[in-house]
């Protein structure tokens, strides 16, 4: 099921990730990253990397991408980095272990690698989908004030008593949910199922 095991998953990703960091540094900075990807930007200062989400590491901003010549790369990114399924923009958090990706790479100065925008290829895929409230004790009951909408990023902030949260859609959002999501209004009323992905963010799993 898409992301239900997040929590679970995000730690072992986190650690495989600075590893792959480490080992890049270990072999003088950014050569290892630099042998890596040379074949895809080819020698120029962008280009792509195709291949499946490992982790996100928020400490660091760096998104674990592993080739199909099993080998993982590091990739730094910022908050103006974009993800992309459907035609919907999401934020790099909604990246799942797992997803199928194509991330555009660019070349910085000092010799690093980063991405301003990753296309979900495929997304990891399950038997529940979006909605499923079993089989999950992280799925949880919320309900708030929404404070405001952002139709483009596909989230909303909700003032649930004091607290404010920032919930965000899935990539397999059901269309009625996604239809419920277009008509918010500040100010409205909700109920919904989520699953918290920090103190302060909540990932929706069906509205109710």
């Amino acid at each position: 099921m898409i992301r239900t095991q997040r929590a679970a998953r995000r730690g072992a990703a986190t650690f495989a990730i600075l590893a792959t960091l480490g080992a890049a540094t270990a072999c003088g900075n950014t050569a290892g990253l630099g042998n890596i990807l040379g074949s895809v930007l080819g020698g120029g200062q962008g280009g792509q990397l195709a291949g499946t989400v490992q982790g996100v590491d928020t400490r660091n901003q760096q998104i674990g991408i592993q080739q199909q010549n099993g080998q993982t790369v590091a990739l730094a990114y910022d908050n103006q980095t974009r993800v992309i399924y459907q035609n919907q923009v999401y934020n790099v958090t909604s990246l799942d272990p797992g997803d199928q990706v194509t991330a555009r790479v660019q070349s910085a100065n000092n010799g690093a690698y980063y991405t301003d925008l990753v296309q979900v290829d495929q997304p990891v895929q399950g038997a529940g989908g979006a909605g499923t409230t079993s089989g999950s004790s992280a799925v949880q009951s919320l309900q708030g004030t929404v404070r405001q909408v952002d139709y483009q990023n596909g989230m909303f902030t909700l003032n649930t008593g004091g607290t404010t949260l920032t919930v965000s859609l899935p990539y397999n959002v059901s269309r009625a949910d996604q239809s419920r999501f277009q008509n918010l209004r500040a100010g409205d009323a909700v109920r919904f199922y989520g699953v918290f992905l920090n103190n302060t963010r909540v990932e929706l799993r069906q509205f109710y």
